[in-house]
């Protein structure tokens, strides 16, 4: 399929400082947009001004929540080339999470085409200041009019695009995470593993109340037993514990994040022994007491790595690393933003052109 394209008549004032980039908030001048219909397929790729889009009321997405999205960014080197960070595993996830949610696939290789037609648009949109990046949101939702709890046969597949800095305000220094033991995130056979919009509404009143209580982010148990540690709401959790890196494992209710496993690969590959298995919010309490918890630390594509330096479980208060961040996490920060960036080798070949 041809993308066509339609140039914005009126650009918007792009920022001026790096201070202007509030996470996910400045939308660039375009947007990609495709349809779908059932007996079509997928049809009438285009990129078009950015600008509200109408729907009417009675669309499912609004009442069932037919809805799934990615998150990636695009990078610029210091040659000044722009670059994407291994586009082809978000857009298999972005499949995985439809099939769970009866959404029709996406031939991959073409959105990441679709992804670099949109980035190219709008590629004076790219921050220029450090640490700084094109966060790309592609999303699907359901478009039928009409009401009852069935999978729609019509969709809209669209990208946009928003210049951003660091996620956190602290940015790479630690943040404080609150371990929620009430509300859950997600069980097994469920959706925790898809990113659909209906697991982060359920997560904001958690979130809401530990931000309350001074937490930067929610961290979340199984849905079960409120025994086993799962994820915090933007990032997959790693913690090393004496001379080993441990992550809890995917069991189908925890979202297998593409930077939880480009770090374990790279990890693995300086010879680190890396672990995915079940470990129990006690055992970290108890690695913390005897000294056995060396560090503790987040991965996502918003934050990329994100040194935890406290936890509050019921009233526990648990420093880790002395509040500072740690050697492996500032190492695998250090690797991986010098992939992303093309500032550091890359010989893994995750860096995609533009």
């Amino acid at each position: 399929m041809n993308i066509s394209f339609t140039q914005n008549p009126n650009p918007k004032q792009k920022p001026a400082s790096a201070s202007e980039l509030k996470f996910g908030t400045i939308f660039t001048d375009h947007m990609f947009v495709m349809d779908y219909e059932e007996g079509r397929g997928w049809y009438d790729p285009r990129i078009v001004p950015y600008a509200p889009i109408s729907l009417d009321p009675a669309t499912m997405c609004l009442h069932y929540a037919q809805e799934v999205f990615e998150g990636m960014k695009a990078y610029k080197s210091p040659a000044g080339e722009l670059c994407l960070f291994r586009p082809e595993e978000n857009f298999k996830r972005l499949n995985r999470s439809s099939a769970r949610i009866c959404i029709p696939p996406l031939d991959v290789d073409f959105c990441i085409e679709a992804v670099k037609e949109l980035v190219k648009a709008d590629s004076g949109w790219m921050p220029e200041w450090d640490d700084t990046s094109l966060y790309i949101r592609p999303f699907i939702i359901a478009t039928d009019k009409k009401l009852g709890v069935h999978p729609a046969s019509h969709y809209l597949f669209m990208i946009i695009l928003s210049p951003v800095g660091s996620y956190y305000p602290e940015g790479i220094n630690p943040v404080k995470i609150y371990v929620e033991d009430n509300y859950v995130r997600a069980v097994p056979g469920g959706t925790g593993f898809a990113k659909a919009g209906g697991n982060y509404a359920g997560s904001l009143l958690a979130q809401q109340e530990a931000a309350k209580k001074g937490y930067a982010q929610v961290l979340w148990l199984d849905g079960n037993s409120h025994k086993y540690i799962e994820e915090v709401g933007a990032m997959n959790v790693f913690f090393v514990i004496d001379n080993e890196v441990v992550t809890p494992a995917l069991t189908g209710s925890i979202l297998p994040g593409i930077t939880r496993m480009s770090a374990i690969e790279i990890m693995r590959s300086w010879g680190l022994k890396v672990t995915e298995r079940a470990v129990t919010v006690d055992e970290i309490y108890d690695a913390g007491a005897n000294g056995r918890l060396k560090e503790m630390f987040g991965t996502g594509t918003a934050a990329v790595i994100s040194p935890v330096g406290e936890l509050m479980h019921s009233g526990r208060q648990l420093v880790i690393n002395g509040g500072k961040i740690g050697e492996i996490t500032m190492k695998l920060y250090n690797q991986l933003t010098g992939i992303q960036f093309g500032k550091g080798q890359d010989d893994l070949g995750w860096s995609v052109k533009i």
